[in-house]
């Protein structure tokens, strides 16, 4: 079976399942997705072992063949960036540009070093000989709130404006500082080279500074195009362009593609869209890039649910599992709090927003394709073959999960709480 036919039942699974759920009124169809993907898999778990059906070696080699980090880094990112990027208000943005900026720049770093710490720290306790490098590299990639993840599930709860902003906002730029911190963290655990001050400063203005300028250029050189063409079908397939050629072109200029997508999306969505789109190509095109991001995303959750297959568990990897979840929540609440008490000094807010905003904050594909980028082999535990791919892995997967399905779902009474909050005051 080839990987475009994996993904054509993918696609079918995923969208039988969101209809399903449509139909019965359930949660956000994201978290349906998942849930959904998590139980398929237990079942063939449970069918492998007790010798039912021999699917579960079945179902691993399907779910193999498709290379996650491949394909979602390299593949279906750029188009969820876009898509979510061409929701967001800049004249929105523009009134929280400050506290993007910090949230993404400032508690992405620290919360670096507060999870890595925390986890050395944990891993000490239970006699476990995790390094501080390698517990540095999971707060490196657990850190940065999954854009994808966030606008699949928070986006449509209608919470306040500045909350809603900011959260939004901070999900679809702190990726690519995130990037930095892991590269820097990955070549100092695996490099034969230690980077200094000069070389981390340089990656980042390649990545981060050059990926936005791409993205600008890219985006006004298709504002052009756009603008000189009266076909509402070409003016779609010119859209369809840039994250495809766009993001791929920026892959060979060693730019940060996720960001220059966000920035692209960001551009058309404000400045083309309502210039030089119909009215009825507005809605065609408003409708075709919702189609794409549910369906794509539907597929990428779906792979988030079977990843669970591919794992070889041990009980270590079941208690750093669960101390992982508070690990992170901590971190990111720590994180949070600290920005805010820079905030508080100059503008009032939501007294929910330091809440929303850490059980808002999650973490989806982006984490765990980081996490597969990891080498295998490097052993902690060489009897039992625990490598640290597989620990960052399975720690990754629970917080993930955790995200997806509990903070997911859980948010809306916190929402509203907000909500009552703004209008009382």
């Amino acid at each position: 079976m080839t990987v475009y036919n994996v993904l054509c039942f993918f696609a079918a699974a995923a969208v039988f399942i969101a209809l399903i759920n449509h139909k019965i009124n359930g949660p956000q169809t994201s978290i349906a997705i998942t849930a959904g993907a998590v139980i398929l898999s237990l079942l063939l778990v449970l069918a492998g072992q007790l010798a039912w059906l021999p699917l579960e070696a079945v179902a691993i080699k399907v779910v193999n063949e498709i290379d996650f980090e491949s394909f979602l880094l390299q593949g279906i990112l750029g188009f969820l960036l876009f898509a979510g990027g061409l929701g967001i208000k800049l004249s929105n943005m523009q009134d929280q540009k400050w506290e993007i900026t910090l949230l993404a720049l400032v508690a992405t770093l620290s919360s670096t070093f507060i999870i890595g710490s925390g986890l050395y720290l944990v891993c000490q306790l239970v006699n476990f000989p995790l390094q501080y490098i390698y517990c540095l590299l999971f707060g490196a990639l657990i850190s940065p709130t999954d854009p994808i993840a966030v606008l699949a599930i928070v986006k449509k709860l209608q919470a306040p404006q500045r909350i809603s902003t900011q959260i939004e906002g901070e999900s679809l730029f702190n990726d690519g500082f995130g990037l930095v911190i892991f590269v820097t963290i990955f070549s100092i655990a695996f490099g034969q080279q230690q980077p200094d001050v000069g070389s981390v400063l340089g990656l980042f203005l390649r990545e981060a500074i050059g990926g936005m300028l791409y993205g600008l250029l890219l985006s006004m050189l298709f504002h052009w195009l756009i603008a000189h063409t009266d076909d509402a079908a070409m003016e779609q397939l010119l859209t369809l362009l840039i994250p495809s050629a766009g993001y791929v072109l920026a892959e060979l200029l060693t730019v940060s593609g996720p960001l220059a997508m966000v920035v692209a999306g960001i551009f058309i969505g404000n400045i083309t869209y309502p210039r030089h789109f119909t009215q009825e190509s507005q809605q065609h095109l408003r409708h075709f890039w919702e189609l794409v991001d549910e369906l794509l995303n539907g597929i990428l959750f779906l792979l988030i649910g079977l990843a669970m297959l591919t794992f070889a568990f041990h009980w270590q990897d079941w208690v750093l599992m669960v101390l992982a979840i508070p690990l992170v929540l901590a971190g990111r609440y720590l994180s949070v709090k600290l920005c805010y008490l820079g905030f508080q000094q100059v503008r009032r807010y939501n007294a929910m927003s330091v809440t929303i905003l850490t059980w808002g904050g999650l973490r989806g594909g982006l984490a765990i394709a980081m996490a597969m980028s990891v080498p295998a082999g490097v052993m902690i535990v060489p009897d039992k073959h625990i490598d640290v791919k597989e620990i960052l892995l399975v720690m990754t997967y629970s917080v993930v999960l955790f995200s997806i399905l509990i903070q997911g779902s859980t948010i809306t009474p916190l929402i509203e709480k907000a909500k009552r909050l703004d209008s009382s005051g």
